[in-house]
């Protein structure tokens, strides 16, 4: 019997998911809002100190990740590089600092917590791939594609090796994509290299990049929270809920703005999961995640643009929302408690070794061609 909690870092919130590999049961299904986090990040360790058993593993938030290693284990510069932001951000406190402060006390917790790789550190990911880039999926992104993993081979009762998809990611932040081959992540499109999400305008482009660079004196992450569906649409996302934006959208008397938002964000779905397409010829299925896929007629809306799109390409794949065990917490705390099940021997060891995870390797920035003055201050600033 193995006992294992998984923790996922999201926009909104950060939930944490627990369970018994012997008789199913849930242990912990809890998700705490991300800005009392960032206030008191002790809350979420003090949380899964409540849970009234021995745990043998937990996978902690980490960012945009460090090769599979026990937290205890972790530099504090593999920390600092995997949650990198500048003084000015720190000074801040955007939701990043809490993540961080919560890396370095788990470092420093008895609890036997490891912290997991983002895409960029896969070895299952070919390096022409990885040329200079940095989120082709935070690590909990790959939280989501374990999920699929597991969702997929229990669906049609295949072997982890056999399973082959694209998952979709639409949160409340970002939208990102992954590709899965034979039960290994292949590819990935990161929330801020992708298309348009809710909250984040995805890939910048790069004469906006320099645009912005000689124009804002303090480039800050925060502009990565914007450009969005939200800021096209003009909505305030804590008066608006997600299911009135869609309502908006969808209804009878729309709204321009919105419905040219919700358009956007439509068709930057289409155009990921179209970039993976190269990498993953024909997946099995294309599966669904993130907040917005609890709601219906969003993915009504999604599935209905993708068989179209598919359809024409002659890729027979079907199309879904990726199952969750839990009531409350989001499919990535799910694959992050699957990944401490496997580290821990449990069931889904052999998931784990597929996956090739704890064969990580590499940092943020390893992967970045540009002239090694630059990269070099690059890892000075932000891997010290």
């Amino acid at each position: 019997m193995v006992t294992a909690v998984g923790v996922d870092p999201g926009t909104r919130s950060m939930d944490i998911f627990g369970f018994d590999d012997e008789t199913g049961e849930v242990i912990i299904d809890l998700a705490i809002p991300r800005v009392e986090v960032t206030k008191d990040p002790q809350i979420v360790l003090d949380a899964i100190r409540e849970i009234d058993r021995d745990i043998d593993a937990i996978i902690g938030p980490s960012g945009y990740g460090l090769p599979m290693v026990k937290a205890s284990e972790a530099t504090d510069a593999k920390i600092n590089a995997a949650t990198f932001i500048t003084k000015a951000d720190a000074e801040k406190r955007l939701n990043i600092v809490g993540l961080r402060e919560l890396m370095f006390l788990m470092k420093k917790s008895s609890l036997n917590i490891w912290f997991s790789p983002g895409v960029i550190h896969l070895p299952t990911v070919p390096e022409h791939r990885k040329v200079n880039r940095i989120d082709m999926g935070t690590a909990d992104k790959v939280f989501t594609a374990v999920s699929g993993i597991k969702d997929q081979a229990e669906r049609y009762d295949i072997d982890y090796s056999r399973t082959s998809f694209i998952i979709l990611e639409i949160g409340f932040g970002y939208t990102a994509a992954l590709g899965v081959v034979k039960g290994k992540i292949v590819d990935g499109v990161g929330g801020t290299t992708g298309g348009l999400g809710y909250m984040g305008m995805g890939g910048m482009d790069g004469e906006l990049a320099y645009a912005l660079a000689n124009t804002i004196h303090d480039f800050s992450k925060l502009m990565f929270f914007t450009g969005g569906a939200v800021s096209v649409s003009l909505i305030d996302p804590h008066k608006v809920s997600i299911e009135e934006f869609i309502g908006l959208a969808r209804g009878s008397e729309q709204n321009p703005t919105v419905k040219l938002a919700y358009s956007a964000m439509l068709e930057s779905i289409i155009k990921d999961a179209y970039l993976l397409l190269s990498s993953v010829r024909k997946p099995k299925e294309l599966l669904l995640s993130g907040r917005f896929t609890r709601i219906d007629a969003f993915v009504q809306d999604v599935t209905s643009i993708l068989q179209d799109h598919l359809g024409e390409l002659g890729i027979n794949a079907e199309i879904r929302t990726l199952k969750r065990t839990g009531g409350t917490v989001k499919e990535a705390a799910e694959g992050a408690a699957i990944i401490a099940n496997g580290i821990a021997g449990g069931r889904y060891e052999r998931l784990i070794e597929n996956m090739e995870l704890r064969k990580s390797s590499g940092g943020v920035f390893s992967h970045i061609y540009l002239d090694t003055a630059v990269k070099e201050r690059i890892e000075e600033t932000f891997a010290r």
